[in-house]
């Protein structure tokens, strides 16, 4: 397989923080919109799989079918491996690759899925090209993607004010762009798909559990995932407004009052018969 294209940095590593997010998703809290696509025998690819999780689901769901699983980081995907092990999946494999130029003949797949990928790559309209190209006529191209500036919280917070603007400086550092859940229709219109169902969907956080376990991770993100780095590395941030921002995510948790919601682009893509 051809190695991956180093277009784009992928801003949030896979330290535990992060880790801790990724095996929270399921097809129902991260895919629902695409569910009621699938067939029982559905060839899926699933990109930018991580640990495994939405894939593990996506393969219980299609058991004449079969799910591949594809990431650019070798090291996630025994995680992803022994997800799909430990719930007896029989259907499913596991490659590295790059959205940019996929490993697969001219329409292998009749699902081709993305979550949380194209705010990441440097060229989001080329992946989407080539996931159209990979995908069998009749099948469908689905991709979700959050949006940050969309992202909206209470109570206000000049730390988490703080916390966004550093977030999407560095994640365009890096040659992402963080603000992708608005843009995936555009994107898809300019890599020629004609038949295209755009919605939304969130992610909401409010009980006290929910709280902690969301502000938790982005405060351990903050000060000690690959993000970090690029914050400090690239002149974004100091390790003081590092620590500052992770605190005020901590007092955010700790608030009764507290809310956090995370919207989401969505975008189901046809292929002709």
């Amino acid at each position: 397989m051809s190695a991956p294209q180093e277009t784009a940095v992928y801003t949030h590593g896979h330290h535990e923080s992060v880790l801790r997010s990724h095996t929270w998703r399921t097809a129902a809290n991260s895919a629902a919109y695409l569910l009621g696509a699938l067939e029982p025998s559905s060839r899926i690819l699933d990109i930018g799989c991580g640990p495994g999780t939405i894939t593990a689901d996506l393969a219980a769901l299609v058991p004449d079918g079969h799910v591949t699983g594809l990431d650019r980081a070798p090291g996630v995907l025994e995680r992803a491996r022994s997800t799909a092990a430990g719930r007896g999946l029989t259907n499913t494999a596991f490659t590295v690759g790059d959205v940019h130029a996929l490993d697969f003949p001219d329409d292998t797949f009749s699902v081709v899925h993305a979550h949380q990928v194209l705010q990441h790559v440097g060229d989001p309209v080329r992946a989407l090209r080539e996931m159209k190209r990979v995908t069998a006529p009749g099948g469908v191209v689905a991709v979700r993607d959050a949006d940050y500036a969309a992202m909206t919280w209470y109570p206000l917070s000049r730390g988490m004010d703080d916390w966004l603007d550093l977030y999407r400086r560095v994640a365009r550092a890096n040659g992402g762009e963080p603000d992708a859940g608005r843009r995936l229709k555009a994107w898809a219109l300019a890599a020629g798909f004609t038949d295209i169902t755009a919605t939304s969907g969130t992610w909401t956080y409010s009980t006290s559990e929910e709280r902690a376990w969301w502000s938790g991770l982005w405060a351990d993100r903050t000060v000690a995932s690959e993000y970090a780095g690029s914050a400090t590395g690239q002149g974004h941030a100091t390790g003081e407004q590092l620590r500052a921002v992770a605190e005020a995510w901590r007092e955010w948790g700790a608030r009764d009052d507290g809310w956090f919601s995370v919207l989401h682009g969505e975008i189901l893509c046809r292929e002709d018969a």
